[in-house]
């Protein structure tokens, strides 16, 4: 999903493989209105002599379409087109400007402030660190084409805060920074989804009156062994993005919780 940041999340904004360059060049088709909703893309066939890539390669690309809820299951031959929107599947973690890049628009970022601080106890929890414990905090603001979209509020453990730290204030992608710099790759993620009323911070960065609903998504995300990176509460202005859930009797990413 979009906020992690911006896993799989993904792997980082490491080179990308074939399926990958070929998902990507039919995400901006659909964007641009060339596969517009209900459309039929071109039969696997077809896509791999368009693209001068076996017909595996291609199904990689579509699937990675059907995950993003962008495009249907089979009909016959072709899949329909459902949604010119990508929005985050909940079965692979991206950061906030790959989901951005896929969709065709312009991530940006803003560190508002960074200090050193000692972990609460819930944050303990989720870091796996002793209660008091070093972290950062960071108050970042996110924006789409220029405009706010998103506050995170994210604490990083304190193994990772230095490289987190470095980084310059204006960094686009910190999953991105942080793989280049340390090789650290973030591999796992939890997500919890629900709404809050802006606080003054929330209405004056994101432009929104106080009081506003505001989607929030509490995050936790870990390195492949299962080590936490951070935890943040990333509250999103209302109408900047749709998160779409496609299941089924077969499969559910979702699971309900008392809030």
């Amino acid at each position: 999903m979009p906020g992690r940041e911006d896993r799989r999340e993904d792997r980082p904004d490491r080179p990308e493989s074939r399926h990958e360059r070929i998902a990507d060049e039919l995400r901006r088709a659909i964007a641009e209105g060339r596969y517009p909703a209900g459309a039929t893309l071109p039969s696997e066939a077809e896509l791999a002599a368009a693209h001068g890539a076996s017909r595996g390669t291609v199904r990689q690309a579509v699937s990675a379409l059907l995950a993003e809820g962008l495009v249907s299951s089979r009909q016959g031959a072709r899949r329909v087109v459902l949604s010119t929107t990508p929005s985050q599947s909940f079965t692979e973690l991206r950061s906030f400007a790959q989901w951005a890049r896929a969709g065709g628009r312009t991530a940006g970022g803003l560190v508002l402030s960074s200090s050193w601080d000692t972990a609460h106890t819930d944050e303990a929890g989720l870091l796996q660190v002793p209660q008091g414990a070093s972290v950062l905090r960071v108050l970042r603001l996110r924006t789409l084409d220029e405009k706010p979209v998103l506050l995170e509020r994210t604490v990083y453990a304190e193994w990772i805060a230095p490289a987190v730290e470095a980084l310059p204030e204006d960094c686009e992608s910190v999953t991105q920074r942080l793989y280049d710099d340390t090789g650290l790759v973030f591999a796992h993620g939890e997500h919890h989804i629900d709404a809050v009323a802006a606080g003054t911070a929330d209405a004056q960065q994101l432009r929104v009156r106080r009081g506003s609903p505001l989607l929030r998504v509490r995050r936790t995300t870990t390195t492949a062994e299962g080590r936490p990176v951070e935890t943040s509460d990333d509250r999103y202005r209302p109408g900047s993005v749709v998160f779409t859930v496609r299941n089924s009797t077969q499969t559910n990413p979702l699971t309900r919780t008392r809030a």
